[in-house]
């Protein structure tokens, strides 16, 4: 049964807890419950959700990897990364959900077992056989062993007689038609309706919050277009390099890793139109038809660069890992303009930026308005719509006002809504929980449908193509800078992007 402590309990609104007041029995298996993914993220999802009493009440959680281990040991990886501070008691509750199976992932027998364990738990939350059930398959796994197990769960636990939902991480392929095969081996087994394509960043609080500022607000959703839009810029940055992972890094690379996907995401949400409901299939149809009006990105619109050692030393560089090859053009920067063709974008360039070994971390939207015609004071600066997704959640606008006192002089302020100081009392939860909710839920709103995957490989893919068919070198940058040189120039020169004149710092709340 699963039960959290009272005082972990919060108000439970907009149907959050619909999983858990229909109760309906639920056995999720964590397919690679070894890897750091599960322990990282999906053991500590699952404990909030369990915490918040959103799970439902009947539930079994079965993790299911390679790796022999007893309970025990199963119980301390799973727990490992909840923290010093959690309610004990809420811990010891929440393992008496959670049991284990080592298997192999292409092995019939193993998955078997795993079934006859599922059967077991059902028996136990009294529903065996019963078609109000839900079965949720969640691959904390590498892209290579994804069909084999999608195959085996279908062969070989797959029950027609209660709900299936398949839960599959990135990356969804190489390039486009490596992502329409894996499309079409996942399609040849589950329906669309049973596959969710997690993308961590459709469950972050800033980005799901979004639809709200444009379609809840008119003055917002009123100059949300070319005619007062100069341009728009999604950026992220990390403060850190591969650290160790390097390896596995050069075989995607930055735009592979960050931009297809959680960048283009955040970016069809930002240039939608309004969809005709919150519904799911709504809200991803309006996604897709942006995606389909963005045109390849060019070579000439691109800026690359890759991480090289500080200059103390202290930091190493891309290629001084030993997993790397030395002769390695992966990119760990990339800077690239993007254009929406249709009526409401067309003229207004989209910045994606991303980047590793940097001198901050941060993700954030920037939305640059144009100057103000007929000005009656010097056009010193533009307003600008700034949504901080992290590590700081906040909303402010760029504004510009009179300097207090008996000065005329213009100075820039701003207009801030910073949820530390707003929401103290609210801990928002981590993006892996909220897509799990939904998951259980059974809520597809912010999951990747196929038909959008398959337009973010095609903006994508040429590019990606001729990078490495030309052996395109990436410009070197200094580990905790800024990027490489040109790329402060780049957004001017490409875009049109104007630069305060007057002087001006946000500062996040402490």
């Amino acid at each position: 049964m699963s039960k959290a402590s009272s005082s972990s309990q919060g108000s439970l609104t907009c149907g959050l807890d619909k999983a858990a007041k229909e109760n309906v029995p639920t056995t999720i298996v964590v397919f690679g419950a070894s890897g750091d993914l599960a322990k990282k993220k999906t053991f500590p999802a699952l404990f909030h959700l369990f915490q918040r009493g959103l799970l439902p009440k009947r539930i079994g959680i079965i993790g299911y990897a390679r790796t022999k281990m007893t309970s025990e040991e199963f119980h301390k990886r799973a727990t490992s990364h909840f923290g010093a501070e959690v309610n004990q008691d809420d811990v010891a509750g929440f393992l008496k959900l959670c049991t284990y199976v080592s298997g192999k992932y292409d092995v019939p027998k193993d998955f078997k077992k795993l079934r006859e364990e599922i059967e077991n738990h059902e028996k136990l939350l009294e529903c065996s056989g019963s078609s109000n059930r839900v079965r949720v398959y969640y691959m904390a796994l590498p892209p290579s062993v994804f069909v084999d197990v999608a195959t085996q769960i279908k062969q070989n636990v797959y029950d027609e007689t209660c709900i299936n939902r398949v839960v599959i991480e990135k990356p969804f392929g190489h390039d486009l038609e490596s992502s329409r095969e894996l499309s079409t081996d996942i399609g040849a087994l589950f329906s669309e309706g049973e596959v969710f394509r997690i993308d961590h960043y459709l469950g972050k609080e800033m980005v799901k919050n979004i639809l709200a500022l444009r379609f809840a607000n008119v003055f917002y959703e009123a100059v949300w277009n070319r005619h007062y839009i100069s341009n728009v810029q999604i950026t992220f940055k990390e403060p850190f390099g591969t650290e160790g992972r390097g390896g596995y890094f050069d075989q995607f690379g930055i735009i592979r890793d960050v931009m297809q996907n959680h960048l283009l995401q955040v970016l069809s949400i930002v240039a939608m139109n309004q969809p005709e409901s919150l519904g799911a299939e709504d809200v991803r149809d309006r996604k897709t038809e942006v995606l389909r009006r963005i045109l390849p990105i060019q070579l000439e619109d691109t800026l690359l660069g890759q991480y090289v050692a500080s200059t103390d030393g202290s930091k190493p560089g891309y290629k001084d890992d030993d997993t790397v090859p030395q002769d390695s053009i992966t990119p760990t920067f990339a800077q690239c303009v993007l254009h929406v063709d249709n009526d409401r974008w067309r003229g207004v360039p989209w910045v994606i930026k991303a980047g590793k070994a940097l001198n901050e971390a941060k993700m954030l939207i920037r939305i640059q308005y144009k100057d103000m015609p007929n000005s009656l004071f010097p056009n010193l600066a533009r307003n600008e719509l700034v949504i901080q997704v992290s590590p700081k959640e906040s909303v402010y606008i760029k504004t510009i006002v009179k300097e207090p006192g008996l000065s005329t002089n213009l100075a820039m302020s701003e207009l801030d809504l910073s949820y530390k100081t707003r929401y103290h009392d609210v801990k928002i939860p981590d993006a892996y929980a909220t897509l799990i909710l939904d998951v259980l839920n059974g809520d597809h709103s912010n999951f990747v449908r196929s038909d959008e995957l398959d337009e973010a490989w095609r903006i994508f893919t040429p590019l990606l193509h001729q990078i490495e068919s030309e052996h395109i070198a990436p410009k070197p940058y200094e580990y905790g800078s800024r990027g490489p040189e040109g790329a402060y120039q780049f957004v001017e020169d490409r875009v049109g992007y104007k630069r305060t004149e007057l002087e001006y710092h946000w500062e996040a709340p402490e």
